[in-house]
């Protein structure tokens, strides 16, 4: 089915549900088995007919995300829009709500529904979940229900739910998932069953969209199973936290002139490492994983103010949850928390790859450093002493290093 059909299929249910028409049979028993419909959530009381009719999810994102008082909240395809007036309840009306439909067909009973509800807190927006018509860190929390698997560009779906959240912003969604490796004419039984007509994401491959948009503590738990490897989930995920006016989002290639002027400006002072010369950009990528660095910018300007980054310690397999990093801040914005909050995400990253031990080695001279790395769960694991000559001066060097609080995991690194 293509996008348009999507868009005036759903377009076509919420007018009959508008119309009085029911457009799911899906009651407790029946969504427990894997239907959907309202069944998922549990405050329906006092809703509209029309929005209840109009629910065509598999879960209770509104639930999921766990809303407060006072946040601003984007419902990405809010057809019918329970979850948007579910969410209006919870964040109160200092709060607010967006509504975001690509279906026009949808927007005008939804906005009924909402008036009768007496919901004077929401708004509801024409547009695509690829392509969301808001500003950048213009809201608290995402969510979604049921609706990303019908999308024909998914990488684009949380690159724009990352770009939309302030920092220490939540993500929140309940979708169709592939868990396995399901024999593939009757995994595409299964989803035609259901209704996933772009089809849904094998379960790693969720995981790796949100990860490349920026998002850490990934979770996805999976609840009704459609048969053959189809399930529905909940994922939750959250963008990092940082500093007033600052964002941390994963490193690009058009960051490369900052970075490396940064990574320069550590080397000049002596205490940051052995090498004197910062590398060419290629070699500074050919060494570090694609998944795990990350930048501060300023959010007025695009500057970089800081970057982390991890390396592989060895080839070798038995290493494969070893890694080493490298955090550094610009001269002239240290002192900011800048990088406290890129070494914290590099931590909760590094847990979502299955890493189990970041280490790095740190010159005795630099207790800021030092400092910075206790703080965070790191311990001096010993020392090298007279390792390295440095400007004419033999060095020792502090081993430290920091243990997942998790068990080791056989997964492998991104």
């Amino acid at each position: 089915m293509a996008h348009d059909e999507i868009i005036d299929h759903y377009s076509a249910l919420a007018r009959a549900a508008g119309a009085g028409r029911a457009v799911t049979g899906c009651g407790r028993h029946a969504f427990e088995q894997g239907g959907f419909g309202a069944a998922g959530h549990g405050e329906l009381g006092a809703l509209p007919g029309g929005a209840v009719r109009a629910a065509l999810g598999c879960g209770d994102p509104v639930d999921v995300a766990a809303l407060r008082r006072g946040e601003v909240v984007l419902d990405l395809g809010s057809g019918g829009g329970i979850d948007v007036l579910l969410s209006a309840r919870r964040v109160g009306p200092e709060g607010k709500v967006y509504g975001l439909d690509a279906g026009a067909g949808t927007l005008m009973p939804a906005r009924r529904d909402a008036e009768q509800a007496g919901a004077r807190n929401v708004e509801f927006l024409h547009g695509t979940i690829e392509r969301v018509p808001l500003p950048d860190r213009s809201v608290d929390v995402v969510v979604s229900n049921c609706l990303i698997n019908l999308s024909g560009d998914k990488a684009a779906v949380p690159a724009e739910a990352f770009r939309v959240l302030r920092p220490g912003g939540r993500f929140g969604v309940s979708d169709v998932v592939v868990d396995g490796e399901p024999d593939a004419a009757r995994r595409a039984a299964a989803e035609r069953r259901i209704g996933c007509a772009a089809g849904a994401l094998p379960v790693g491959e969720y995981r790796e969209l949100l990860a490349a948009a920026g998002f850490t503590g990934v979770r996805i738990t999976l609840t009704a199973d459609h048969g053959d490897g189809v399930h529905s989930a909940i994922l939750r995920a959250a963008k990092p936290e940082a500093p007033p006016e600052v964002e941390i989002r994963p490193m690009r290639d058009s960051d490369a002139d900052q970075v490396l002027a940064i990574y320069q400006a550590g080397l000049d002072t002596g205490h940051a490492s052995f090498e004197t010369i910062a590398p060419s950009w290629e070699g500074f990528t050919a060494a570090r994983l694609p998944r795990l660095r990350y930048v501060a910018c300023d959010t007025g300007t695009g500057q970089v103010l800081g970057w982390v980054a991890a390396s592989a310690v060895s080839s070798r397999c038995v290493y494969a949850g070893v890694v080493e990093h490298s955090v550094y801040v610009h001269p002239g914005c240290q002192a900011q928390g800048i990088g406290r909050a890129l070494l914290a995400v590099l931590i909760a990253a590094s847990e979502d790859a299955g890493v189990w031990t970041i280490q790095s080695g740190v010159f005795g001279e630099n207790t800021a450093s030092l400092a910075l790395h206790q703080a965070l769960g790191f311990r001096v694991v010993g020392t090298r002493e007279r390792i390295g000559c440095h400007r004419g001066v033999w060095r020792d060097v502090l081993l430290i290093e920091r243990r997942s609080s998790r068990s080791p995991s056989k997964g492998r690194l991104p």
